[in-house]
């Protein structure tokens, strides 16, 4: 499923760390740290457009993961 959300990046103290996003709406999304580093800032809000992947698991499990495939940073 492809979605498109407005929301904020956070940086989350799990294991070797996770990086979230968490919409508006108050959904969380895991980000994979592979994912373009100027993306993954704390604190930074971002219209991102991305795969949310139902067949990808992690460690951290705080979120369906979520493959960014396009993002605008928000001022």
């Amino acid at each position: 499923m492809t979605i498109t959300a407005t929301g904020t990046i956070e940086r989350r103290n799990i294991g070797l760390g996770a990086w979230a996003f968490v919409t508006e709406d108050g959904v969380t999304y895991e980000i994979p740290k592979s994912s373009d580093k100027s993306l993954l800032k704390a604190g930074q809000k971002a219209k991102v457009t991305g795969k949310v992947r139902e067949d990808v698991m992690t460690t951290a499990m705080i979120g369906s993961v979520l493959e960014v495939h396009d993002f605008e940073v928000l001022s």
